[in-house]
């Protein structure tokens, strides 16, 4: 799964990169992006334009946003038949912008705390989890727009700590996951990223507290 993330990059640095044509000049670097909280995506892969989804994937037919806190991922494998998430893979799918994401590894003697290690490409650039995203419609008549995180099969580097790892799209293919693709190209995109082209860390346990989020987060400690 995908529990925790990175986006520390600045607006202009992030909009440079991706090739993004509309970034909010305030948005802050976040060392320690949460289930719940806002995260930011492109949902348009011709405006291109960051904007803000509340991570946990509300479907339309909810009868309320507490479901949202069980569905932050749709595995790849049963993405296209599940009720929660069929829809918005088939119409709905976007890009959720990270610069690394934190897995923890649990150790099989009782009592001992799991180690939490930092994930990211080998040369520190931004890249996109796949995504899909959602509209629900409060009885009010206000909006909430959700997003879920979409995981597929471990590479062998991830695989050392956690079977599961997110679908990560770089700047060669993110954009493709946008377009109007058919399911077996759009299967093609949802594998694991080359093992070769990342590294890994273990960082300090603080990143367990949900109210933590400063840069000493994804520093490399020794163990």
């Amino acid at each position: 799964m995908c529990g925790r993330f990175t986006l520390s990059y600045k607006a202009i640095e992030l909009q440079l990169s991706l090739g993004l044509t509309d970034v909010p000049a305030d948005l802050q670097p976040r060392y320690n992006i949460a289930p719940s909280q806002p995260i930011a995506a492109v949902t348009d892969g011709k405006t291109k334009k960051l904007e803000y989804l509340k991570w946990g994937l509300v479907p339309s037919w909810a009868k309320d946003i507490g479901i949202g806190n069980k569905l932050i991922n749709a595995r790849s494998e049963t993405i296209k038949e599940k009720p929660s998430f069929r829809n918005a893979f088939q119409r709905r799918r976007c890009l959720i912008l990270a610069d690394g994401f934190y897995e923890w590894k649990r150790f099989s003697q009782k009592g001992l705390p799991s180690q939490p290690y930092y994930f990211h490409i080998k040369d520190n650039r931004p890249f996109a989890f796949a995504g899909i995203w959602e509209i629900w419609q409060a009885p009010d008549g206000s909006e909430l727009w959700s997003t879920a995180i979409i995981t597929c099969a471990a590479n062998s580097l991830v695989g050392s700590i956690h079977e599961r790892m997110p679908v990560i799209l770089d700047s060669s293919t993110m954009w493709q996951w946008l377009d109007n693709l058919e399911v077996h190209q759009l299967t093609q995109l949802m594998k694991p990223y080359s093992a070769e082209n990342m590294t890994v860390y273990p960082v300090s346990r603080e990143v367990n507290a949900v109210g933590m989020d400063h840069p000493g987060l994804i520093e490399s400690i020794v163990i």
